[in-house]
């Protein structure tokens, strides 16, 4: 059924939603009429609130209160009201809260972070952005397919034992203790300069290389001279394969519980429980929402826009995101919250997610232009 909304009801329920998320009050006719100017009575207001309940975009908590926004209320809110909020269809004398001193003080802290760290980059980004948004914010690290390596280093650290370290070029390090086989010489004495020496083979051989292609190398075009560690080199790379090509959503860059529970859904304790113990353990439930294949779920998603990129001058596209609104989240447990998720880039390839978690009373404009903001800064951090 197509929804039929006349020029002045799509005012009304912009001015509702709006309200709503300011005060987390119910919202009546003498509230939008002193707030707003509509230039009608506060009957014809009050009628207009409870045609927009009858279609579901509104209800009250109880007879005698105000009407909060609906699920579906939120979704025409986001959907449509916001993209046309500078074509003439919204009041441009309401009240509204400017999301871009809060942004250009996330960028200004994100440009001020060092990315030697990748893990504690990616935890202050969730620290920042959880504190801007007051919801939760969820950073998914880089994932194995699609990170190249930059560099392997084989390490003895104790009789028949050794580690193999790989530096990939998103500046993490995976490792994995292997057994190596009988070395082929005799003598124990040179084993370091072995290592050595297989470790800028392999360096030279896989530089480049994603973890996913690593499972179709092959073997018989090694070098010569190093056939004879063949067998061992496949086995031990093998074992790395499949540790860094497991998801590794159970790695997730959390932050901003504190601020949720500020929010007043969640003042009681039972209320941020199920939260709390989602985040906490179900991170195979969360793959499915805030994993890369997140696009494929169906979900209408924002299109992308095009800012301008401070440092270079140079236009840059903002990736889109992808909002569940209250009982859209595939689940239960999150069907009182609004998920955020968009994610970031290298060559077009995506490494990983920026997602926040909060309420379904969200400023919206704010926390996705602060979505698409990380996902934009990490992009360009990890080019």
């Amino acid at each position: 059924m197509k929804l039929e909304l006349t020029p002045r009801q799509r005012k009304i329920l912009w001015a509702t939603v709006r309200s709503y998320i300011a005060t987390a009050e119910p919202v009546g006719s003498k509230t939008l009429a002193q707030s707003y100017n509509f230039g009608v009575s506060t009957a014809t207001i009050r009628n207009d609130l409870a045609t927009l309940e009858q279609v579901g975009l509104l209800f009250q908590p109880h007879t005698s209160a105000g009407r909060v926004p609906s699920d579906f209320g939120y979704r025409v809110y986001v959907n449509d009201l916001l993209t046309s909020a500078n074509s003439g269809g919204i009041p441009h004398d309401a009240p509204q809260p400017d999301p871009h001193p809060a942004l250009q003080q996330l960028m200004d802290q994100l440009g001020r972070e060092l990315v030697d760290d990748l893990d504690s980059l990616l935890q202050r980004v969730a620290q920042l952005l959880a504190h801007l948004s007051g919801c939760i914010a969820l950073i998914t690290p880089p994932q194995g397919p699609v990170v190249a390596i930059h560099h392997v280093q084989l390490v003895s650290v104790a009789p028949g034992r050794v580690m193999v370290l790989v530096v990939t070029d998103s500046y993490q390090t995976h490792s994995a203790l292997v057994s190596p086989p009988d070395w082929p010489s005799d003598s124990r004495e040179d084993l370091e300069d072995e290592l050595q020496l297989l470790s800028n083979f392999l360096t030279l051989k896989l530089r480049g290389k994603t973890f996913a292609e690593l499972q179709d190398l092959s073997w018989l075009k090694l070098d010569e001279e190093f056939r004879t560690y063949g067998y061992w080199l496949q086995q031990l790379l093998r074992s790395v394969v499949q540790r860094c090509l497991q998801p590794s959503l159970g790695q997730v860059f959390s932050a901003g519980m504190a601020e949720l529970m500020r929010q007043p859904e969640f003042s009681q304790a039972r209320q941020v429980q199920a939260v709390m113990q989602l985040i906490e353990e179900g991170a195979k439930q969360l793959q499915g929402m805030i994993g890369l294949h997140f696009a494929d779920g169906g979900l209408p998603s924002l299109p992308s826009s095009t800012e301008m990129d401070q440092e270079s001058g140079q236009s840059a596209r903002k990736t889109p995101v992808i909002i569940y609104i209250g009982s859209e989240n595939p689940l239960e447990s999150l069907h009182h919250c609004t998920v955020i998720t968009s994610t970031y880039h290298r060559r077009s390839a995506p490494l990983g997610t920026v997602t926040l978690l909060g309420p379904t009373r969200m400023a919206y404009e704010r926390s996705i232009a602060a979505v698409q903001a990380v996902a934009s800064h990490l992009t360009r951090a990890l080019a």
